[in-house]
């Protein structure tokens, strides 16, 4: 077994490889950039190497800086983790030359498998099923429309070398196709150093499932089962889980073996992962192989019991795998959420800045349930503009789905972060949702639920008076802390009445509250919900029992309130008097001010191109400008008809959020 292995990647996934090599008594040394100076890789492992600037194109994916870090620590075997060289056959040559062991498959699989061109052709003519597509190179934006249109609308436009939703785009048009190929052209320059093309055909209402395989030297091959990945946004998965709810023993077991024989034909080893799109009649197509482990991978050891990375350090090392296809059960079920540094309120932008909180839920693990969190970062880290938006991975998992479910609402209820935007609220929605609950989901799942974004989530008028009771409770025990500050005036002793309003999600909430040693009883809309909680007035987390149903909030105290985020909602509310509450209901509302004018930039980034000038006429759709942040290009189109009045930056500038990119006549 190696004594010492280099990580070369950065944030969560090198942390998830450095707990599994610390405890199998491996030394780890990983790499930074500037902007990972202090990053929680860095302290967590036993060594650390300075790689370059803060672009991955100057660092994580420059071969020769990672190799210089090889040579100064000595490290025997190298963990790539996904993206950056993860899949790159040059970096997997340059280690075998210089005696190193990659902890992954050889380097003619890579070749093989991992350029989405070569695997589609080999897959055929193993006879997999595959989507109709044009497997060559494609010279220009015009041919990319010829071709479209040979195939038929609509089409992916895909990056032979991507990976991760970077280089993907879903063309309906003509227009589309020629915009969707330059900007995958760009994207996969710039993510993977490689910009070929290739163009299949969009199989609609599809599921995304995909099958993990594991190899190793000695000829044994096994699928561990499969995972559903079909919640997806710009085809990013956001959810994922394991087993899935839509296939049958039969399908399961004909896609892994597909997988396996797939695995068999290439030589490879080590884990890897076999993605199909997966049809409403359980047909079946072969999309690509990911010739590295898969972001999703813990819900495949959650569902196994099988650590997949240390089967990846032990396949390197030369060890047969432990267990035949006949010892690989399911059991329980699993669930993943990607938590993003994207603001679901902005159409899902990338956000960057300090975490000023940080608190994931207090990891589980029994027979009841478990509770996984899969993260790089810590509170008071930055999040860099540079890399993946990802911040952590949630996992749960139970003896069945439904209570999988409810153990994710509970994990993400109670996961803290500040300082960013971020999509908690967007995760604890769909975990709501009665589509995603019934299992009836496809990749078109968040196109088509939220077709004009994510809007925030409104509360059922049961659960807003279960709110509304809490916060009144929570309300009494704040305003009884205040009436015990010392030093006031003698014989001007506060008494805390028992009857407040409650504004919350426009409605309003008349209460009345009779407290005793272990709660508070709250008459409210002619009944009487019994509140029970420990909460304490500067507690950021309140967990309350509503009638003997649990209730988590996210707490921060605003004027006259709370702010209280729950199952996806965020919502302000207020406690008053009833004389004050009526004083309110005089006061004008704020106008939010007019920026329809302008096009402000929606996210810290990098403007790659302008496309209009001042004067210039522009529709409604029409690209207006491309920013460029976190590795992914973004279009910004025009709302409405209208005429250019001035253009007030350039490309290759960077901006921040709300900077004015054009103001409109």
């Amino acid at each position: 077994m190696f004594k010492k292995i280099l990580i070369a990647n950065r944030g969560e996934i090198a942390c998830r490889v450095i707990k599994t090599a610390r405890r199998m008594g491996i030394a780890t040394v990983a790499v930074y950039s500037d902007a990972d100076r202090n990053a929680l890789h860095v302290k967590m492992a036993d060594e650390a190497v300075h790689i370059g600037p803060p672009p991955a194109s100057q660092s994580y994916i420059v071969i020769d800086r990672i190799m210089d870090a090889i040579r100064q620590t000595g490290a025997e075997a190298v963990h790539p983790g996904y993206g950056f060289l993860s899949e790159n056959m040059k970096f997997a040559e340059a280690l075998e030359a210089e005696g190193v062991v990659f902890i992954g498959p050889p380097s003619p699989a890579i070749e093989a498998m991992g350029d989405k061109i070569t695997s589609k052709k080999l897959a055929q003519e193993a006879g997999v099923s595959t989507v109709p597509g044009y497997m060559g190179l494609i010279a220009d934006a015009d041919e990319a429309v010829t071709i479209s249109n040979q195939i038929g609308y609509p089409v992916m436009i895909k990056a032979s070398a991507g990976g991760g939703g970077k280089g993907m785009r879903i063309a309906w048009s003509d227009d589309e196709a020629r915009e969707g190929f330059q900007s995958s052209k760009n994207e996969a320059a710039s993510s993977f150093g490689d910009d070929r093309i290739f163009i299949e055909k969009f199989v609609t209402q599809p599921r995304h499932i995909e099958i993990q395989v594991l190899a190793d030297k000695h000829g044994n091959a096994v699928y561990l089962h499969e995972r559903e990945c079909s919640i997806q946004r710009r085809n990013q998965k956001v959810i994922e889980e394991a087993p899935s709810p839509f296939l049958d023993e039969a399908t399961r077991a004909a896609m892994g073996q597909q997988a396996v024989a797939l695995a068999r034909a290439v030589g490879y080893t080590s884990a890897g992962t076999v993605e199909f799109i997966v049809d409403g009649d359980r047909n079946f197509y072969f999309l690509e192989m990911n010739t590295r482990l898969q972001v999703e991978h813990p819900v495949t050891e959650l569902i196994t019991g099988i650590d997949l990375v240390e089967q990846m350090i032990r396949v390197a090392a030369g060890e047969p795998l432990p267990f035949a296809q006949q010892d690989l059960k399911i059991n329980g079920w699993a669930m993943e959420s990607r938590l993003y540094a994207e603001d679901p309120y902005r159409g899902f932008l990338p956000s960057i800045g300090r975490l000023t909180r940080y608190r994931p839920p207090s990891e589980v693990a029994d027979r009841a349930h478990v509770v996984r969190n899969d993260t790089g970062v810590y509170e008071g880290g930055e999040i860099s503009m540079f890399y993946d938006p990802m911040i952590a991975k949630l996992c749960t998992w139970a003896p069945d789905r439904a209570r999988a479910i409810e153990a994710m609402r509970v994990a993400l209820d109670e996961f803290e972060v500040e300082g960013i935007g971020h999509n908690l609220p967007f995760l604890s929605a769909v975990m709501d949702h009665p589509k995603f609950v019934s299992g009836d989901i496809t990749t078109a799942f968040i196109a088509e639920e939220y077709p004009e974004g994510f809007q925030g989530v409104t509360p059922p008028e049961t659960e807003v008076a279960r709110i509304a009771a809490a916060a009144a409770a929570m309300h009494r025990v704040a305003e009884i802390r205040r009436t015990r500050i010392s030093g006031r005036l003698d014989n001007h002793e506060r008494h805390v009445g028992e009857n407040w309003v409650v504004f919350v999600a426009g409605q309003e909430f008349p209460v009345r509250i009779r407290a005793d040693r272990d709660g508070a009883n709250v008459l409210i809309e002619g009944g009487t919900l019994r509140v029970e909680g420990d909460w304490k007035p500067g507690q950021s987390l309140a967990r309350m029992m509503i009638d003997g149903v649990p209730l988590v909030m996210k707490v921060d105290k605003i004027p006259a309130g709370f702010r209280l985020r729950s199952r996806g909602a965020d919502l302000k509310v207020q406690v008053r008097r009833p004389r004050a509450a009526e004083q309110v209901r005089l006061m004008p509302e704020k106008v939010a001010p007019d920026t329809s004018k302008f096009l402000l930039c929606p996210m810290p980034g990098l403007i790659v191109r302008i496309n209009v000038a001042a004067g210039d006429e522009v529709q409604e759709g029409q690209a207006l400008a491309t920013v460029e942040a976190m590795k992914m290009e973004n279009i910004l189109r025009a709302e409405k008809k209208g005429v250019v009045k001035s253009v007030n930056t350039e490309a290759g500038q960077s901006l921040k959020v709300d900077d004015v990119i054009m103001e409109f006549e």
